[in-house]
């Protein structure tokens, strides 16, 4: 049962530094507007190109629709990696304000207990708050969803998990498998054998229909398309593998719905391995879809605000192993322009698709303006009409002026760090950005400089025709630092 809330006006805030107890944020008013259902839907490892409204040879007809009626956000950024991306979603800062385990994939605590979640702020205010999908925040118990301000959770608390039996690299010496949970309990037999994305969307439609006079908040982070893909349809028995008499088909291939779209795209894509992620994606708008069907056929869809992104770019060579049924893959996204990939700071792993749904109050527009995952939580507050204070400060802004009246963000720069196996940095201000790759943090002498402008495939390093850039470049990198925690990730 949830505490009886005044509808007067209280704020409670408490410095990010003291983490012993719970802090809220609430908001102003309540009554003033009614309050939106806000469902946020992750992605994992969805490339920029691995979206029909980037890409006409994808069939992603639910998200594609979203996108269109919303406000797309072209110049998008997130972090090189799942659990940073998710800690930036979820604080509004970036992951180096928490130290080591927040930089990079990790089943270590991302942050402490008691720090200020976007899903706290939400049921602090009277929501109604679920996660179905991963968490990779803290893979135990002890640091779960339910910790940080969600009602009831459901899903993985590790990252990646074997498709159809739910394992964590299925190990007996890992402490983080088995996985499979509901409210941080396992699950018997971890609902082996049905698809983790039917069962995550399933859970979260059984969440949207449950009679409530509060709204709701439902976090929705699919695994999909994360390695190991395996679509096998009704073959639920058979993992996905080459068919034995034609190498450059699938197993059943012909017979799987992820693999015929009723537009025949994916069928027109030669290559196997780029037909396996197609699918996926297929079933992953479907589930999408059957979200957005639960809404509109209870009411709700007018009143409800939905945001997606990826969680970093595409992995695009997967050697197999790790996960239980991981068929090795081979350049297996969908191609673009941008330079790198997964786990870099080139634009390939942090610019990605996403948007904003809102039809009671977002009109179709494009979003040209660069934006941030660190943005999503203080514009999130501001619908709820919650002010950033001088105890608590977001890195991300408030988005909604730019949402609802197309005006411009002041300009800003956006910080990035990566630091397994080698050191990765980036820092971007305007249209220019500095990188460095390798040992030891960069100073003013290493970086690369390029203007996404003029350069945005990131082929041509102008830093020795611009020191002035570099040197105004290096000291916002420096201001970033300086907010770091001191629990720093182990330099290589």
């Amino acid at each position: 049962m949830k505490p009886i809330r005044s509808s007067l006006l209280f704020v409670l805030i408490v410095a990010l530094d003291c983490v012993a107890q719970p802090q809220t944020l609430l908001a102003e008013d309540k009554t003033a507007d009614q309050r939106p259902n806000v469902v946020v839907i992750i992605s994992d490892d969805q490339g920029w190109a691995d979206i029909g409204y980037n890409n006409p040879n994808v069939y992603s007809p639910n998200l594609d629709r979203l996108a269109n009626a919303g406000a797309r956000l072209v110049n998008h950024y997130v972090m090189p990696q799942c659990t940073p991306t998710r800690v930036a979603l979820m604080t509004g800062r970036y992951p180096s304000r928490f130290g080591g385990a927040a930089q990079q994939a990790n089943n270590e605590a991302a942050f402490p207990l008691g720090t200020p979640t976007m899903a706290a702020m939400f049921q602090d205010n009277g929501y109604d708050t679920f996660i179905s999908g991963k968490w990779h925040l803290g893979s135990t118990a002890k640091h779960g969803p339910n910790h940080f301000g969600f009602d009831s959770s459901y899903g993985s608390l590790t990252g990646a998990v074997g498709m159809y039996d739910h394992r964590y690299h299925a190990k007996d010496d890992t402490p983080y498998d088995p996985t499979w949970h509901r409210d941080h309990e396992i699950i018997p037999g971890y609902q082996n054998g049905r698809h983790v994305t039917d069962l995550c969307y399933e859970e979260a439609i059984k969440f949207i229909r449950k009679d409530r006079e509060d709204p709701f908040f439902l976090y929705l982070p699919f695994h999909a398309p994360h390695t190991p893909l395996d679509e096998r349809g009704e073959f639920v028995d058979t993992p996905t593998q080459p068919d034995p008499e034609n190498n450059d088909r699938w197993l059943n291939e012909d017979k799987i719905r992820w693999f015929n779209d009723p537009a025949g795209k994916i069928q027109s894509e030669k290559s196997r391995d780029k037909r396996l992620l197609l699918a996926t994606i297929h079933h992953l708008d479907h589930a999408v879809g059957e979200v957005v069907k639960s809404l509109q056929e209870t009411g709700q869809i007018e009143h409800t605000l939905i945001l997606f992104s990826s969680d970093n770019g595409p992995w695009v060579d997967n050697r197999g192993g790790g996960y239980p049924d991981n068929y090795p893959l081979s350049d297996y996204n969908q191609p673009d322009d941008l330079r790198g990939k997964k786990l870099d700071v080139w634009e390939g792993g942090i610019h990605v698709p996403g948007f904003i749904y809102w039809p009671a109050k977002i009109e179709p527009r494009q979003v040209n303006q660069t934006t941030h995952i660190i943005d999503w939580f203080p514009t999130l507050a501001s619908v709820l009409k919650i002010r950033e204070t001088e105890s608590f400060k977001w890195d991300g802004v408030d988005l909604l002026p730019v949402l609802l009246d197309g005006k411009q963000i002041p300009d800003r720069d956006f910080y990035w760090i990566w630091n397994s196996p080698i050191n990765r940095w980036a820092i971007r201000y305007k249209n220019w950005k500095a990188v460095k790759y390798g040992k030891g943090e960069p100073d003013q002498s290493q970086w690369q400089l390029m203007n996404l402008e003029e350069d945005p495939e990131e082929k041509r390093n102008v830093a020795a025709n611009h020191p002035d850039l570099v040197a105004e470049l290096h000291e916002r990198f420096l201001l970033h630092r300086s907010k770091d925690s001191k629990a720093k990730s182990k330099k290589k």
